[in-house]
């Protein structure tokens, strides 16, 4: 998935009231940016990072200007708009990138489904085949190498997991994929010093039969693409 228009460079001032950053350009001209992060970002928002943004045409935004990347001071990619997770996981599944997921012909997006009234991200279906749910989930958290989900407590992904659960139990695959955002990542697990209560929904729902993948992104500011699968550690 490549950035269009191209993304511009500024140094991180600070992220406050969490969807606001300040930046600095290379010229000096100050700007105030749209964070489409709500989590904690914790490693993603150092001041005096680099930031990537992107620029929108829509007149009637109150900021233009949207947070796509940080490059941190050790040179670390790290897509923080979680948006994008959402577009790099259809990009590959429309270019048949995972191979555990091949074989459908048709893809829906929000898909209303569950007892929770929730969305699956992703519903592939074909022929003779049941129905395939899927929920993305962007990790940027790193720790030593080790990516790490979530980095706040999630009731959101507690649910679900739960949803996840349900369609495992009604005869139908369900498949949570972590798209692992930090270049710096070799190896995802559950956050379990910060949402407990997540991580044993985690291992609940692989022991139920919920499918649990993780594939790394090629980050640049030029663009993103989910290239290699990396190991799930429960």
């Amino acid at each position: 998935m490549e950035f269009h228009p191209q993304l511009q460079q500024a140094t991180l001032i600070k992220r406050y009231k969490r969807f606001l950053a300040d930046v600095v350009t290379p010229s000096g001209e100050e700007l105030t940016l749209h964070c489409p992060n709500t989590g904690a970002m914790t490693g993603c928002a150092t001041p005096g990072d680099t930031v990537w943004y992107s620029t929108s045409a829509n007149q009637k935004r109150k900021y233009a200007h949207t947070w796509e990347l940080t490059e941190t001071q050790n040179g670390d990619f790290i897509c923080v708009n979680t948006l994008q997770a959402n577009n790099v996981v259809k990009e590959g599944l429309r270019e048949n990138l995972f191979p555990e997921l091949s074989g459908y012909n048709t893809i829906l997006s929000e898909v209303k489904y569950g007892a929770e009234r929730s969305r699956i991200d992703f519903m592939l279906q074909a022929d003779c085949k049941v129905n395939c749910y899927i929920e993305v989930k962007s990790v940027t958290l790193s720790q030593q190498g080790c990516g790490y989900f979530p980095d706040a407590v999630s009731l959101r992904g507690q649910k679900h997991l739960r949803e996840l659960m349900n369609v495992v139990l009604q005869g139908e695959r369900a498949v949570l994929l972590f798209a692992v955002l930090h270049s710096a990542i070799t190896q995802v697990s559950p956050a379990r010093h910060i949402d407990a209560k997540y991580a044993q929904l985690l291992c609940e729902a692989q022991q139920c039969g919920v499918e649990i993948i993780a594939y790394k992104a090629e980050l640049s500011a030029a663009g993103l693409t989910l290239t290699s699968p990396l190991p799930v550690c429960l």
